[in-house]
């Protein structure tokens, strides 16, 4: 096993860079759902996929970027870039969702009240950013929470290679089936401490902020 110290900062690196990509598209996406009537039904289709396993999710992936697969050619397969991919696929519905819901309240309360005291609609549009930014901040948050801890995609898509690609889950699982149940139930503890403390700081931001 390697040392957890490089396992835990690897699992960051990746879980961290995934969700920094999903978010840069799902809240805009979010905005534009809870901004127009017209693409609100697409809202059902990511709450639908809210919950798609993370198995399926690296399966398509595998298939895509295997060498006989149609993305073959970019030879990401079995790397920490795979992985981000995945990972950050998987948590993009789950952060438009969440964040939609946050949006749709915040056009509600402020973007009329912007327009009516003659803002423009970009000015509207960062004051309801401005006002919404702990929830969206938090709907973020939820989104690293399963991309740091999920095992499906890092497993098929990042092939658990020792210095490399092997994450905490799945070390977790590695160790686990080697009988290292020490060593699993190490990394189990690191990994919920890690999904704890990033919720309690993010709930005293909020606080600092005022939104609780």
């Amino acid at each position: 096993m390697e040392p957890i110290q490089i396992i835990v900062l690897r699992s960051l690196t990746i879980s961290g860079t995934a969700t920094l990509l999903a978010a840069l598209w799902s809240i805009p996406l979010a905005y534009l759902l809870a901004s127009s009537r017209r693409f609100r039904p697409l809202v059902y289709f990511f709450e639908a996929l809210v919950g798609i396993p993370t198995v399926l999710v690296g399966l398509l992936l595998y298939l895509l970027l295997s060498r006989n697969g149609p993305l073959g050619f970019l030879e990401l397969l079995y790397t920490p870039q795979a992985i981000i991919v995945g990972e950050a696929l998987l948590i993009t519905p789950l952060i438009t969702a969440v964040s939609y819901q946050t949006i749709l309240t915040g056009l509600s309360y402020y973007r009329e009240l912007a327009l009516t005291l003659g803002a423009s609609d970009k000015q509207a549009a960062l004051l309801v950013f401005r006002e919404t930014l702990p929830s969206l901040i938090s709907s973020v948050v939820m989104g690293f929470s399963r991309a740091v801890g999920e095992l499906g995609v890092a497993l098929i898509v990042g092939g658990n290679i020792k210095g490399y690609t092997r994450t905490m889950t799945t070390s977790i699982a590695l160790a686990t089936a080697m009988g290292e149940y020490e060593a699993a139930v190490k990394l189990g503890l690191v990994l919920t401490a890690i999904a704890v403390g990033v919720s309690l700081a993010v709930r005293l931001v909020r606080r600092e902020w005022g939104s609780e």
